[in-house]
């Protein structure tokens, strides 16, 4: 696990808020396709296998498949940036800091203008508390405060 101080998770954030949304955008052409793949293969048994057209089933299904790739390449970006995924859907992410020699979390949301919030791994999003002064003087990373 790697440990950032709020300066180095905010140097990481733009490249991790790209990886999320292109992760953000696999995920929904994933979603997309899939859901053109189940209609088709209704359609068919609907009525009978009839009509089975073998290059756009395939085809689909190829989609289906490379963006579920995609998807996990970008979520793997991130998660080689350091940060976790916590909700996808509403593009949360954490960067784990130390906090009086405890684990915390620095807190992000998609939209957020920069990381503004942390806290404990167990209160999660609706734990959330501003970063003040005193969480700035005795939190650290890896290297120690920046």
């Amino acid at each position: 696990m790697r440990y950032f101080t709020l300066a180095q998770a905010e140097r990481a954030l733009p490249a991790v808020e790209r990886f999320l949304r292109d992760a953000l955008f696999h995920k929904a052409e994933y979603q997309r396709v899939h859901a053109t793949l189940d209609e088709t293969v209704q359609r068919i048994r609907m009525s009978g296998g009839a009509r089975v057209d073998p290059g756009a089933m395939q085809t689909l299904r190829n989609n289906v498949e490379s963006s579920v790739k995609a998807l996990q390449r970008a979520l793997d970006e991130i998660e080689e940036a350091g940060a976790l995924v916590k909700d996808l859907d509403i593009g949360l992410l954490d960067f784990m800091t130390r906090y009086k020699d405890r684990d915390v979390c620095l807190c992000w949301k998609l939209g957020e203008d920069g990381i503004h919030f942390w806290h404990g791994e167990e209160e999660g999003f609706r734990g959330r508390k501003p970063i003040d002064q005193e969480f700035l003087a005795n939190h650290r990373g890896e290297r120690g405060p920046d």
